[in-house]
């Protein structure tokens, strides 16, 4: 499910706060019928939760495992990559920390 970039970014976004598939799409610099699919998926997964209000669905991260599980994949991608070495602080992980502490 982390394999695709959109899906990352949708995923962060959402640890940032609940969201519709519109703001995702503005988020992401996505069409928001991608993101929608995307989404779709996700949930399927059990990485996002859903909740109806009239005509809009909203989107919110599963839980603390899923954005831990993010953190791991973007410092194993980094790592990987040669982007960070082991001594790197990653900054993503200080901000999912945040995300974290106002839930």
């Amino acid at each position: 499910m982390l394999s695709d970039a959109t899906r990352v970014k949708i995923l962060w976004a959402l640890f940032q706060g609940e969201s519709s598939v519109n703001s995702l799409a503005n988020l992401v610099g996505a069409a928001p019928t991608a993101v929608s699919q995307h989404l779709s998926k996700l949930r399927l997964a059990g990485l996002v939760d859903s909740r109806r209000e009239g005509t809009f669905a909203y989107y919110s991260a599963s839980d603390a495992h899923v954005n831990r599980l993010l953190a791991e994949a973007l410092s194993h991608a980094e790592h990987i990559t040669g982007a960070a070495t082991a001594q790197s602080s990653h900054g993503y992980r200080a901000a999912g920390r945040a995300s974290q502490r106002s839930r």
